[in-house]
């Protein structure tokens, strides 16, 4: 993409209030506050919001960000490095400033921005977006199919983003013959700007849509169903190609990405693929060993075997009752608790005291008989 004219006359650092430094994240960030800030349709200035779009149109593709660093570092002159591997009195001065004010070149790579494409005039790609999804854990462990709701731009409803009346289709513009750019040629120099005729478009609407006057996007509310896969992870973020904002001059849509936040479960965990729970088991039990029923997230519970002396902590597992992913499924991890019963019958008391005297060596009612009984 050969840079604009305005790359040189305009800091779109400090417009957006960034500095080079800063990463583009950040960058992105600063756009998102200052064009809900100066939309039009909060009340803002539409010269503002334009100015704002048109420096992170630059400042927020990572290719035309640092295209744009060289013209301001290198200055008129940046346009000398298309003539590497020429001697210093060979090279086409008229080359060299014609690609640096938008002179169109080929970049060897395919689709909008290859051969002569412009962004000017050529298809261009909508905006990707982003959408926040909250799901129950178990919707996260098997799941779903749901629907997000956006509100903003979306391809016009009536012309379907062509821009023009129903039963009719945009002309290509014969004055710049669909590029979106006329040149003005001035000797050694050639300088670009758009095309009068069409407003840089490269195509012409003889009829322009009434629903959405010719712009093909239009902003309403639009349902976007999404699959959430089998044992999607919180955080996770997932694309919906070609689902996001609408393109222009017949440019495919952007993508949406869609983060997922999962609500903890009160009795299950996860580790990757694996669920984990936690299971309180009487002292006995687990000195003795025994059977003891364990909570799943499908099927009602299991039995586990506990072997006798099981220490507190003791983590065993379940096979195939974890999450069961693409690849996988996962198994379930049970981490063994004692169980300390707040309150004991005499009967409990006696045999307590009775087994902690057998452990200690001390008969009842001598030093020991002072211990608490837990």
């Amino acid at each position: 993409m050969a840079p604009q004219r305005e790359w040189l006359e305009k800091d779109f650092y400090k417009i957006l209030g960034v500095k080079e430094s800063d990463t583009d994240k950040e960058i992105t960030r600063a756009y998102r506050k200052l064009a809900k800030e100066h939309h039009p349709d909060s009340g803002g200035s539409e010269e503002r919001f334009k100015e704002i779009s048109a420096a992170y149109d630059v400042l927020g593709d990572p290719d035309r960000r640092k295209e744009y660093d060289e013209v301001r570092r290198l200055g008129p002159l940046s346009g000398f490095g298309n003539a590497a591997g020429q001697a210093f009195g060979d090279f086409d001065l008229g080359d060299i400033f014609g690609g640096l004010f938008n002179r169109v070149r080929g970049n060897g790579g395919a689709g909008p921005r290859a051969g002569t494409a412009t962004r000017g005039g050529g298809p261009q790609r909508g905006r990707d977006l982003e959408a926040e999804l909250h799901l129950d854990f178990e919707d996260a462990v098997r799941g779903i199919t749901t629907t997000i709701h956006l509100s903003g731009e979306a391809s016009c409803s009536v012309c379907h983003g062509t821009g023009a009346e129903p039963g009719t289709l945009p002309k290509q513009c014969p004055t710049c013959n669909g590029s979106g750019i006329t040149a003005d040629n001035q000797g050694l120099f050639s300088f670009s700007s758009p095309c009068p005729s069409c407003n840089g478009r490269g195509v012409l609407i003889e009829s322009p849509c009434q629903a959405c006057r010719g712009t093909g996007a239009e902003r309403r509310e639009r349902g976007v169903k999404v699959r959430i896969p089998a044992g999607v992870g919180d955080g996770r973020k997932i694309k919906m190609k070609e689902r996001g904002g609408p393109g222009r001059n017949g440019g495919p849509p952007g993508d949406l990405y869609v983060l997922v936040h999962v609500t903890p479960h009160p009795t299950f965990g996860r580790r990757g693929d694996d669920l984990t729970t936690t299971v309180r088991v009487p002292f006995p039990t687990l000195a003795l060993g025994g059977e003891v029923d364990v909570p799943t997230l499908e099927g009602g519970p299991v039995k586990i075997s506990i072997k006798p002396g099981t220490q507190p902590g003791t983590t065993m597992r379940v096979r195939g009752r974890g999450v069961a992913a693409a690849k996988r499924t996962g198994d379930l991890l049970v981490t063994v608790q004692a169980e300390v019963p707040k309150t004991l019958t005499d009967k409990q008391r006696s045999a307590l005291e009775a087994l902690r005297d057998a452990m200690s060596g001390s008969p009842s009612g001598e030093a020991m008989s002072d211990v608490p009984v837990p």
